[in-house]
């Protein structure tokens, strides 16, 4: 509008001006007059006026025109850049359509209004990508936390056998002082040759597979460690020819190890113990068949040996057989109210015998008070009967043998004492396991070894009891069996019986 208007000033001053002037050339050609000198004054006068008010005129639109522009960007710039769109025309200013700059802020309403949309979905794009990078974040630190609490130490490799990833129990198992690991060689960080050879050997196959084996490794402590490792290669990258690289899983395996060392010496006795009476039996059998027995007497004594054999081998096959049903929890139980004195008085009858053939005291020191339990009467008596013979067996002729009784509290014990050979500290670690005997006492009496696991197996996993033994070399050994207590008397009832208790304690 500006130029416009100045564009038509212009010309008009400019025609005064060249009036002005030819008027005052015409007038001094003619001679000049003074009434011409007064015309021409006032001539040069009033086009000077003229200019001056088209000069004015001109300057007061420019600025009006200026102050327009002038509120409307500032009207512009207080415009939420958020309102802006297609439909929100009344956040511009509104401009006649005679105006000549309508043209102008439509182009920029529009302009403003592309920006403002590109700018929201950036936002929006940069919100998400935040989001996301934050999910990233964290998931990528449940990952690292999740992979340090794996029990199993977990190691995986780039397709140069450089470590990319160790958990916390990796790097304590091969001695690393702290989890930087990244970028460092494998045949540095693992102290396994079979190890490193099965993760290269995943990693080079052309395709994804996993290997297993087990391995024995030297840990930092100096100990060695059996483990199953299990490695897996994965694609780095997501193309099929990628490099590939490998992750293993290590288990520990001792206990296993253990428990088939075990197994294997289990079978090897089981064999040991069964060719030993079977062998006689036969050999026994055999004489009988070749007539070798010349008299009744021969024949009754062979007789003798493979009935006492396979008496031998009866009791083998029930005490495994026990053994099986108490550690499978499908034996028979059936507890009731005991009276403890009665039981160990009859398991006492049962072994005088034997002690009196070997010239073994059998001392019986039983409380006076009542000891009531409630458990299975023939496994109880078993075990007391056991505990008695093996106290016989293995007590020189003229020592002696002591069982006692007490009350402990809310708890009955009896204990099984001697004067024989006694037991190392070592053997008294061993004692209770199966088939385990006693290498320089096994000359003394034959048994299977299965007696004393069987009686630990029926106190402690059947009635909540336990077994110990106390012993010295040469001074013997003392097997001590702790019960809950029981008020409950299997004949005069739950007063009575607490009542009878009560008399005897306070006696």
């Amino acid at each position: 509008m500006f130029r416009s208007k100045l564009s038509l000033a212009l010309p008009l001053v400019a025609c005064v001006a060249w009036s002005a002037l030819a008027l005052s050339w015409l007038t001094e050609s003619a001679g000049g007059s003074e009434l011409t000198a007064s015309f021409r004054a006032a001539l040069l006068g009033g086009s000077t006026t003229i200019a001056i008010a088209v000069a004015a005129v001109v300057w007061r639109n420019q600025q009006n025109a200026r102050n327009s522009i002038q509120r409307q960007l500032e009207v512009l710039c207080q415009i939420d850049p958020r309102t802006l769109g297609d439909n929100a025309s009344g956040a511009v200013p509104t401009l006649d359509a005679s105006d000549a700059w309508r043209s102008v802020f439509e182009q920029v309403h529009r302009t403003l209004a592309k920006y403002a949309a590109e700018t929201q979905k950036a936002e929006v794009a940069r919100a998400t990508a935040e989001m996301r990078a934050q999910r990233s974040c964290q998931r990528v630190d449940y990952l690292e936390h999740i992979l340090s609490e794996m029990p199993q130490p977990i190691v995986a490799v780039n397709e140069f056998d450089d470590v990319l990833i160790s958990n916390t129990n990796a790097t304590k198992l091969f001695g690393i002082g702290d989890n930087s690991v990244e970028h460092r060689a494998l045949d540095e960080f693992v102290r396994c040759d079979q190890l490193i050879e099965l993760l290269r050997d995943t990693r080079r196959r052309k395709t994804l597979s996993s290997r297993s084996c087990e391995l024995e490794i030297c840990g930092a402590d100096g100990q060695t460690h059996w483990y199953t490792a299990t490695a897996r290669g994965f694609a780095i990258g997501a193309s099929e020819t990628s490099p590939h690289g490998a992750v293993a899983v290590l288990k520990e395996i001792d206990s296993l190890k253990e428990l088939q060392r075990r197994n294997a010496e289990f079978v090897s006795s089981v064999s040991h113990e069964i060719k030993t009476p079977l062998a006689s039996i036969k050999a026994f059998v055999e004489l009988l068949a070749d007539d070798e027995a010349d008299d009744d007497t021969a024949r009754e004594e062979y007789l003798e040996v493979i009935n006492s054999q396979a008496d031998r081998l009866q009791r083998l096959v029930d005490n495994l057989l026990n053994l099986a049903r108490i550690e499978a929890g499908v034996v028979d139980v059936h507890k009731q109210p005991l009276s403890l004195n009665e039981l160990l008085e009859e398991a006492r009858n049962v072994v005088v015998h034997a002690a009196e053939s070997r010239c073994i005291t059998l001392v019986s020191d039983l409380s006076e008070l009542y000891l009531g339990v409630v458990a299975d009467r023939d496994m109880i008596l078993q075990t007391a009967i056991n505990l008695l013979s093996n106290a016989v067996k293995y007590t020189p002729q003229g020592g002696t043998v002591t069982l006692r009784s007490r009350l402990q509290g809310h708890q009955v014990q009896f204990d099984v004492s001697d004067n024989g050979v006694g037991l190392s500290a070592d053997d008294c670690c061993r004692v209770f396991e199966k088939f385990y005997r006693v290498k320089k006492d096994q000359k003394m009496a034959s048994g299977t070894g299965l007696g004393l696991a069987l009686a630990k197996h029926i106190v402690e996993d059947v009635h909540g009891g336990s077994l110990a033994v106390e012993s010295e070399l040469g001074k013997g050994s003392t097997f001590s069996i702790t019960l809950l207590r029981s008020v409950h008397s299997p004949t005069t009832g739950d007063k009575n019986a607490h009542d009878i208790e009560l008399v005897k304690t306070a006696d």
